[in-house]
């Protein structure tokens, strides 16, 4: 399937969703921007986008060549107060009255939020407080966020709801978090780098969601232009069409046909990457963590 640039059917949200269409959101802002140089770990504040525009817009381009549908704003912790959480309790309410469709998404796991409200009540509180898409972002991995999913999926079912379901998970990998998620790891913020997803975990875990039902499929912290390529890759039988970027990667490694070294280019198969097992290059650190909190 060769990429196919060119102009798109110009629908909403929620035409692309209800029909069924898969969507493929953007990756990483704060944790990508901090790794550059853009942003300062702690508050998290946005202020790159008025110091250093170029950086923000150069990542947006990123995302936009590799495949992502929908660009969000860097706007995260802009409000004068950091966005207090009494902010969020009615959230959906507020931005229902402008009229725009509300995806909502919680930062939670399969233990439900800080206050003991499970994923599936979750789901059913938002769509009935008027979210038209509901799901999870942020704090987890890929397939713990997936577990979370399919829970809000079951609720949603049995309430006979319909509202479409989003993903928008870390780009880590981290089974050993607590109910907190990723903040009470000890690597948090500065050396998550050893649990980096790869851009075959991800392609794996994009189909994964699609079969749960996820139609709206992103990335959060840790997310690279290469992860969200990934997803676009996965997914183009069922989108139609390849992004730009694509035309740098064959599938699967298929580029590596071309190597000079025949041990190298025996690795351009699909089931080399799916069934490599990774080394860490780290014999003295352990596989997993103890949570701070």
């Amino acid at each position: 399937m060769a990429p196919i640039e060119g102009p798109r059917v110009k629908k909403g949200l929620l035409e692309h969703l209800d029909s069924g269409e898969v969507v493929v959101g953007d990756g990483s802002f704060l944790l990508t921007l901090e790794k550059r140089g853009y942003v300062k770990a702690g508050l998290w504040t946005p202020e790159a986008v008025v110091e250093h525009p170029n950086a923000v817009r150069q990542l947006h381009m990123e995302f936009l060549r590799v495949g992502s549908d929908v660009m969000q704003t860097f706007t995260f912790s802009a409000s004068e107060n950091n966005m207090e959480s009494l902010y969020f309790e009615h959230a959906v309410e507020v931005l229902k009255e402008s009229g725009e469709p509300v995806a909502a998404t919680m930062c939670i796991g399969p233990e439900g939020d800080m206050h003991g409200v499970t994923p599936g009540e979750c789901a059913v509180k938002l769509v009935k407080a008027g979210a038209s898409v509901v799901g999870v972002n942020c704090r987890f991995g890929p397939w713990t966020s997936l577990k979370t999913m399919s829970l809000m999926k079951e609720a949603r079912q049995a309430a006979e709801l319909k509202a479409p379901l989003m993903v928008w998970s870390l780009g880590f990998h981290m089974p050993d978090c607590g109910k907190g998620g990723f903040l009470d790891l000890p690597e948090y913020p500065f050396v998550l780098e050893p649990r980096v997803a790869t851009r075959w975990d991800i392609q794996k875990n994009a189909r994964e969601a699609y079969n749960l039902g996820v139609r709206y499929i992103g990335g959060c912290c840790g997310f690279e232009p290469y992860h969200i390529r990934a997803i676009a890759e996965e997914l183009a039988p069922e989108k139609g069409f390849l992004s730009p970027a694509s035309e740098k990667h064959g599938s699967w490694g298929s580029g590596l046909n071309m190597h000079t070294k025949p041990w190298i280019r025996a690795r351009a198969r699909r089931e080399y990457w799916e069934n490599l097992r990774l080394a860490s290059g780290r014999p003295f650190c352990p596989s997993l963590s103890k949570p701070d909190a």
